[in-house]
């Protein structure tokens, strides 16, 4: 496990980012024409961002990045 200091500054310009990348993947995420190994690998991304972000806000902000899964 690592640690990090962050100015207010910096977490959140960390904050925006992560908002970024996670609305960036969504975006990718609902584009059926990706093939199906690479979706898997970017489902895994949106987790691991997923995670990150959770610790720089609040849970209601957090909420609306929940993905629904739709089942085939």
């Amino acid at each position: 496990m690592m640690g990090f200091l962050f100015s207010a500054r910096e977490c959140r310009e960390i904050e925006y980012l992560l908002r970024r990348e996670l609305e960036e993947t969504l975006l990718d995420l609902g584009d059926y024409r990706i093939d199906e190994m690479v979706r898997k690998a970017m489902e895994d991304r949106y987790q691991v961002l997923f995670k990150m972000y959770g610790r720089f806000v609040t849970p209601k902000e957090l909420s609306r990045y929940i993905r629904n899964k739709k089942y085939r």
